[in-house]
C-alpha cells in the first residue's frame, strides 16, 4: 500500500466486526469502515432568499446573469442556490416555471470541456429520454458555458459527497433502483463518447506514484480479460458517472438524477463504485452495492473492481490536496474555539482520507484476489 503524500494524524479507531453474510465473498468484506464525528460547520445553512449584487462577487454574478438572459430573457433570478470557485447556480423563473440557470466561472480548458458535455448531455435526452427522471433543457450555450434548467422537486439523498451518517435503508434502495434502470439504458450509438480512458488513467496514476508496479499489472490484467469479454461487460455500460447520493434528489414521483457532466460509457459497475466509495459509513449499504456488481458473474466483478480503483485513487488525490490547502490556509493554533465534541474542518479531512486508503487497500487485495482466480 502506498502512503499518503500528506501527513494523516488521527486517534486510533476502534475494530468493529461486522458478522459475514452470503454474497459479500472475498472481494469486498467492508469491515474496514471508520467513523467520523460531524463538524458542527457541516450543518447546511438556509438560503438567503435575495441576490447580493454588490462588491466583486456581485460584479461576477451581474455578468453570470447577464449571460443567462442572452439566452433565456424570461428568466428573472431569486436566489443563489450554490456557489463556488468553478461556478454558480442561481433559481429562478421562467413564465410560471421554476428554472436553474448554471454558469460557469472557472472557464480553464478541464472545466469548460466538462461543461460542454453536461451541455451535450441535457441535448441528448431531449431526442431520446433516459429510463430515469431528469431536469428538462430550457436553454443552453456552449461557447459561454451557461445552462438553463427545470428545477426539479425533491430533497438531495445526502447533502454531502461523503455522508457522515449512512443513510436510511429506502434512500439507498431508491438510488440502486433509479441507476439499475440508468445503467440498463442504451442509447442510440455515437449519442454519447466514452469520458474515461482506462488505460491512460492507469498509467497517469502509476507515474504519480498513486499505483504501484503490481497494482499497474493487475488492473492491466482485468483489462485485458474485459476486452475479451463477450456481452454486455465487452461493449461497456452506460453510466451517470458521478453517481454520488448529492446528486440524487428523493421526490414522491421517484428519484431524479441531475449533474450529468461525466455521463457517458464505462465499464460496467462505475455508478455502483461511486458509490460504494461515498457510503464509507455504511456497511450494509456496501455489502448490497459489492453483491449488485458480482450478480453478473466475473467479469461484472473484474470491471467494478477496475472502476473502484480509479474511483478511490481519484478520491484520495482530491482529498490529500483538500489537507494540504486546510493546513496552509488554517488559522493559529487556539485562536478558533471549537465547541465541545465538535472536529476542526482539516481533522474531519484527515480522518476522510484515511478511511478512503483503508478503502484502497481493501479494493487492491480484491483486485490482487480477482487476478488470481482468472
Amino acid at each position: 500500500m502506498y502512503t499518503a503524500s500528506s501527513s494523516v494524524s488521527a486517534p486510533p479507531r476502534p475494530q468493529r466486526t461486522v458478522p459475514a453474510q452470503a454474497g459479500s465473498g472475498p472481494f469486498l468484506d467492508p469491515t474496514q469502515a471508520g467513523r467520523a464525528r460531524r463538524w458542527a460547520g457541516n450543518v447546511p445553512q438556509p438560503l438567503s432568499g435575495r441576490i447580493d449584487l454588490s462588491g466583486p462577487q456581485g460584479a461576477q454574478l451581474r455578468k453570470a446573469i447577464a449571460s443567462v438572459h442572452r439566452i433565456c430573457p424570461e428568466f428573472h433570478p431569486v436566489q443563489v442556490l450554490r456557489r463556488s470557485g468553478r461556478s454558480v447556480l442561481i433559481v429562478g423563473t421562467t413564465g410560471r416555471m421554476t428554472a436553474v440557470a448554471k454558469c460557469l466561472l472557472d472557464h480553464s480548458p478541464v472545466w469548460t470541456e466538462r461543461f460542454r458535455h453536461e451541455i451535450g448531455a441535457y441535448r441528448a435526452f431531449v431526442r431520446h429520454r433516459p429510463p430515469v427522471r431528469a431536469p428538462r433543457l430550457i436553454a443552453a450555450d456552449p461557447e459561454n458555458c451557461t445552462l438553463v434548467i427545470e428545477r426539479m422537486p425533491g430533497r438531495p439523498a445526502a447533502l454531502t459527497r461523503h455522508p457522515m451518517e449512512a443513510p436510511p435503508r429506502a434512500d439507498v434502495r431508491a438510488a440502486l433502483g433509479a441507476i439499475a434502470r440508468l445503467n440498463a439504458w442504451r442509447p442510440p450509438a455515437g449519442t454519447f463518447d466514452a469520458p474515461l480512458d482506462y488505460a491512460s488513467r492507469i498509467a497517469r496514476y502509476h507515474e504519480l506514484g498513486l499505483f504501484t508496479d503490481r497494482d499497474r499489472d493487475d488492473l492491466q490484467k482485468l483489462l485485458h480479460g474485459l476486452a475479451h469479454a463477450g456481452g454486455r461487460q465487452g461493449m461497456g455500460q452506460f453510466c451517470h458517472g458521478d453517481a454520488l447520493l448529492s446528486n440524487i434528489l428523493l421526490s414522491p414521483t421517484g428519484p431524479v438524477l441531475v449533474d450529468w457532466e461525466h455521463a457517458g460509457w464505462y465499464l460496467p459497475g462505475y455508478d455502483l463504485a461511486t458509490l460504494w466509495s461515498v457510503l464509507g459509513d455504511a456497511p450494509l449499504a456496501r455489502r448490497q452495492i459489492s453483491g449488485l456488481a458480482q450478480s453478473a458473474g466475473p467479469a461484472s466483478r473484474d470491471a467494478f473492481l477496475v472502476n473502484l480503483m480509479m474511483v478511490l485513487t481519484r478520491e484520495i488525490r482530491t482529498y490529500e490536496t483538500a489537507v494540504q490547502r486546510t493546513i496552509r490556509e488554517a488559522p493559529p493554533a487556539g485562536s478558533v474555539q471549537l465547541p465541545s465534541g465538535a472536529v476542526s474542518p482539516g481533522e474531519e479531512q484527515r480522518l476522510l482520507l484515511r478511511r478512503l486508503h483503508d478503502d484502497c487497500a481493501l479494493a487492491r487485495r480484491a483486485v490482487r484476489a480477482a487476478v488470481g482466480t482468472r
